[in-house]
């Protein structure tokens, strides 16, 4: 089968010509356009997102079935769990929301993701999701201690259709802490679930579980319209995943 090659512009084709399980690229849907922030919108509004190596041209993908994090499912394990309660009640840490996209999403391209080998976060995407981030549809989640960014994610957002992207980190639970407060800013605002992209053990762990493409495209039309919360970390979220603790 021939994989639409697009100019920069032109529109996706739907998700739903996306090569199936029978060809060498299941989920590979095109290669080409631009990674600018029309394309990118549009892209992440129909389900589709890019995905490339270095000496590849644009490829964008639509996974199906789509690995997705149904916020009410998210799996707080014990270890995670007494690693929350610890950092939410140390006046040195702090979970922060954009104060460093730029430095969230270099960390992320210097490292492997959970459950994957090697880097896709070249250059040019770096320069893309900043462009995005200014134009309000990326954001990050940051794990701060001691004044020093230790971990955190990026993620992008349309509406309140929630994209995962990538993170990373330099201390033990700290990627999933700052995944904890996207989940507990989601719960918050009444976001329902978390596009992961791509299934892998780790995600697995954490609730996260495949849907038809279908599904989750019907779902990104459903919330890609409603009005974006206000993208501020309050440290009254943390209740939607922990005990609300007592005055002090």
């Amino acid at each position: 089968m021939n994989l639409p090659w697009l100019d920069p512009g032109e529109p996706f084709p739907d998700a739903a010509e996306a090569w199936d399980a029978s060809q060498p690229a299941p989920g590979l849907l095109a290669a080409g356009g631009a990674l600018d922030v029309d394309s990118l919108y549009r892209a992440y509004s129909a389900g589709i997102f890019p995905w490339f190596s270095d000496g590849q041209p644009i490829l964008w993908w639509s996974t199906d079935p789509r690995m997705v994090l149904f916020t009410d499912e998210f799996k707080l394990h014990r270890s995670l769990r007494k690693s929350l309660a610890k950092f939410v009640l140390d006046p040195r840490c702090e979970l922060r929301i954009d104060s460093a996209f730029g430095e969230v999403v270099r960390a992320c391209s210097g490292s492997d993701r959970p459950g994957q080998s090697g880097t896709w976060i070249l250059p040019s995407m770096v320069k893309a999701y900043e462009a995005f981030h200014r134009a309000g549809f990326a954001h990050s989640f940051e794990t701060w201690i001691d004044g020093r960014l230790v971990a955190g994610l990026y993620c992008v957002a349309i509406g309140r259709a929630v994209f995962g992207e990538s993170m990373f980190t330099q201390v033990t639970d700290g990627s999933k802490l700052a995944l904890a407060g996207l989940v507990a800013f989601c719960r918050h605002h009444g976001i329902a679930v978390i596009d992961c992209q791509q299934n892998t053990q780790h995600l697995e762990s954490l609730g996260a579980r495949e849907i038809p493409r279908a599904d989750f495209v019907a779902l990104v039309a459903q919330n890609r319209e409603k009005p974006a919360p206000r993208w501020r970390f309050e440290p009254v979220y943390w209740n939607q995943l922990l005990p609300p603790q007592p005055p002090a």
